[in-house]
């Protein structure tokens, strides 16, 4: 007889929560969705739809929603979120009692903890202590997509080799594509700044700068993400693969992306107010713009492309006045020491 599959509680039932638990349960996992929208929840549990995220996509049978946090974990082998950054260590603090002592907690949540600065990593080995298996699941992935069935790759990082390959092992499938991998500030980190160069290359392309612009930005900025990376202690081969160089490129240029609709919206004169207004969704490049220039400012880095994205979010300048600046620059070696 084969083995039963673990059961898995997805935190989260936004787009990418409700996809990635749509995912586990079409992979034979059972699977618990918490959600703190009574509304949502009752419709994911009951008509096998996301009508506010995922509008018109039929979930699986299987999938259970819940709004009780403890009866989701209750019979949980492993635990995955997928919250916005800012909910990410208040989720955490109210999962760690409920939690099964066995299960592992995995995070599909991308950027900073807002006002520290902290790598979710950190926050997560703060609260949960240092004995709970922990990953990242990060990579180039529209939730939509994932939902819908459309192939798809992403990476599992994590210190604990065994727990990487079983979380991967449960997101892999017919259209999905897991790998793993141990580097997790390196995850965290590419996932992170592709959401705030997203913006930058989504105003070019609002402005109606062409696309010589938009492959000069998205190749710039992966060069800001090694020379940050660098000094972190990131791998390059972390940042050129899934977690950096693949989600930069799918952020920047799909417009599935709401910091690239972000972006678009303000290249083309509209208020950040507006923009964020009509996304209807949390953008998270907006705090993370400011955790990553003060990581920046720390380690003595330059990143202008990123300092500029802070300061057009911040009303400090025009987009028009931050591609001034960028064209103004000095001209230079593309580089000027070794980023390995």
């Amino acid at each position: 007889m084969a083995a039963s599959k673990p059961a898995f509680a997805v935190l989260g039932a936004g787009s990418w929560g409700t996809a990635l638990a749509a995912l586990l349960a079409r992979h034979g996992h059972p699977v618990t969705l918490w959600g703190r929208d009574a509304a949502v929840v009752e419709a994911i549990d009951a008509r096998h739809e996301n009508p506010h995220y995922l509008p018109g996509i039929a979930l699986p049978d299987t999938l259970r929603a819940s709004t009780d946090l403890a009866a989701a974990l209750a019979d949980a082998d492993q635990v995955l979120v997928a919250v916005p950054s800012h909910a990410f260590a208040e989720t955490l603090q109210a999962l760690a009692p409920h939690r099964p002592p066995a299960a592992g907690v995995a995070w599909a949540t991308k950027g900073f903890e807002p006002g520290s600065g902290r790598f979710l990593h950190e926050v997560a080995a703060g609260v949960l202590g240092p004995h709970v298996p922990l990953a990242v699941v990060t990579g180039p992935s529209f939730a939509k997509e994932v939902a819908t069935g459309l192939p798809t790759a992403l990476t599992v990082h994590s210190d604990d080799a065994g727990f990487a390959g079983l979380v991967a092992e449960a997101l892999h499938g017919p259209s999905f594509r897991a790998y793993t991998g141990d580097d997790m500030l390196g995850a965290e980190l590419g996932g992170a700044m592709k959401n705030v160069l997203a913006v930058a290359t989504g105003v070019a392309d609002g402005m109606g700068l062409g696309l010589n612009a938009r492959a000069g930005l998205v190749t710039r900025g992966l060069n800001e993400m090694l020379r940050l990376g660098k000094v972190l202690g990131a791998r390059p081969d972390t940042l050129m693969g899934l977690a950096g160089l693949g989600d930069l490129v799918l952020t920047c240029t799909g417009d599935l992306s709401r910091n690239r609709r972000l972006g678009l919206a303000l290249g083309r004169g509209q208020s950040i107010a507006d923009a964020v207004r009509e996304i209807g969704q949390v953008v998270e490049s907006i705090q993370t713009a400011d955790e990553v220039m003060r990581l920046a400012e720390r380690h003595d880095v330059d990143l202008p492309i990123a300092g500029n994205v802070r300061d057009v979010l911040h009303g400090e300048i025009t987009p028009a006045e931050g591609l001034q600046r960028l064209m103004a620059r000095e001209r230079k070696a593309e580089y000027p020491e070794s980023l390995v």
